[in-house]
């Protein structure tokens, strides 16, 4: 029996997991003509929108986040757990497998 989720609110990261949503490639370009999607490349920038809150080290120490609610980070090209609800997707990554936070 398979889970339908009404909102993304309702999911929650454990431990050291981040829900990102990947920032959308303008499909405009400066002149104004609109490309096609299949021409549209999959940005490497996404928005984090939950984090778990953190693991825990060899010792039970626990480890915090380097990532909050709100922040732009780079992701790699693949890996992550996608998740879909309704028509937008999402991924689920490892605190570690983030690349780099987008400072604005």
């Amino acid at each position: 029996m398979a889970t339908t989720l009404r909102s993304i609110k309702n999911l929650v990261p454990l431990l050291d997991r981040v829900l990102v949503q990947r920032v959308r490639a303008e499909a405009k370009t400066a002149s104004g003509l609109f490309l096609p999607e299949s021409t549209v490349e999959k940005l490497s920038e996404a928005k984090v929108l939950a984090v778990g809150p953190g693991g825990r080290d060899k010792d039970g120490k626990k480890i915090e986040m380097s990532v909050q609610p709100g922040d732009k980070v780079l992701i790699p090209p693949y890996g992550g757990s996608p998740v879909k609800v309704g028509e937008e997707e999402y991924t689920l990554f490892r605190d570690h497998e983030l690349l780099a936070k987008i400072k604005e």
